[in-house]
């Protein structure tokens, strides 16, 4: 088997050190960083150094990069989203580029899922009362009418994107009683057995709960935007999972405050780390969580064994899961 040099950029992210990455060593000669600033370019080219095998998480590769890595073969971006890298440059100069998909399904569904149910069920409120002691004043009323439980049986689910993930928090939802809506460039038999095909528009006003699920394209970015929102029911719960840029986070911010939106459960946004004054932080109507939703423990040790079986099959020259 040929030795590659193999250089992984951003370890931390899929193996924090609870995992193991001695599978590679079975590849070639093998470096781990566990993380790597993304602004300095120069950093990033001289991690690389003559590797020709480079596994990134979110570290960027750029055209400048690529172009003055000529040593540079394969490319993994160890996710499913694969934005950070040029892709079309990376073609122009016959680096092959792979993703790992479809490894954190089940974990992300699920994350949803707590979103959601956090939001419904007011956990937040009503564990900070017990916690403050209000459970064993006399006369508290164990109901505060200004933060209402919800039931999600009878309630129509919005799914914006339906591939794996979307499908798996469909399956979730269904079973809770929800009925589902999607949205999606195409359509499948099994997302014809989940749901209902419909229109943006229609899946917009029609929906009590919408969850985002699509790939962040130039069509994409910002699809749920002040438009959008001006479209949806009062009082809907808007969850996002997928990518942060999807949704325009000030028009988020202004439907918030003014209750077109009851509540959002956000696990990505246009800026991580999120800086101190964007829009949404501080909202008492908005849950945030810090892209985690894909990192269960198995999530990632399913992802670090799609990684193996990304550079087996590379090395045999039959690449998969090609970009």
């Amino acid at each position: 088997m040929t030795k590659e040099e193999i250089v992984v950029l951003d370890g931390s992210y899929a193996n924090p050190g609870d995992l193991s990455w001695d599978f590679l060593e079975d590849y070639g000669q093998v470096t781990i960083y566990q993380d790597t600033p993304h602004d300095q370019v120069q950093v990033i080219k001289d991690r690389v150094g003559e590797a020709s095998v480079v596994i990134t998480n979110k570290v960027p590769l750029g055209e400048e990069l690529l172009r003055d890595c000529p040593q540079l073969k394969y490319i993994i971006v160890s996710a499913t989203g694969y934005n950070n890298v040029d892709l079309p440059v990376a073609k122009d100069l016959g680096i092959l580029v792979s993703n790992i998909p479809a490894y954190s399904s089940a974990s992300v569904a699920q994350h949803c899922l707590a979103l959601l149910l956090y939001l419904t069920n007011q956990v937040d409120h009503y564990s900070q009362a017990v916690g403050q002691g209000r459970w064993q004043e006399e006369g508290w009323t164990f109901y505060d009418q200004d933060y209402p439980i919800q039931e999600l049986d009878g309630k129509t689910l919005g799914v914006v994107g339906f591939g794996s993930i979307g499908q798996a928090f469909a399956r979730i939802c269904r079973a809770l009683g929800m009925n589902v809506l999607a949205y999606n460039r195409s359509q499948s038999p099994i997302g014809q057995e989940l749901a209902r095909y419909v229109s943006l528009e229609d899946l917009l006003a029609k929906s009590d709960v919408i969850s985002l699920h699509l790939p962040l394209t130039d069509q994409t970015w910002h699809i749920i935007d002040n438009q959008a929102l001006s479209q949806v029911k009062d009082g809907v719960i808007l969850l996002n999972t997928a990518r942060g840029p999807l949704l325009d986070p000030q028009a988020l911010a202004d439907a918030l405050k003014d209750g077109r939106v009851k509540a959002a459960g956000i696990d990505v946004l246009d800026q991580e780390p999120m800086p101190r004054d964007h829009p949404l932080e501080g909202l008492a109507n908005c849950i945030l969580t810090p892209h985690i939703a894909w990192a269960s423990q198995e999530s990632r040790q399913r992802l670090l064994e799609k990684i193996d079986h990304n550079l087996a099959a590379y090395q045999a020259g039959q690449p998969i899961n090609l970009v």
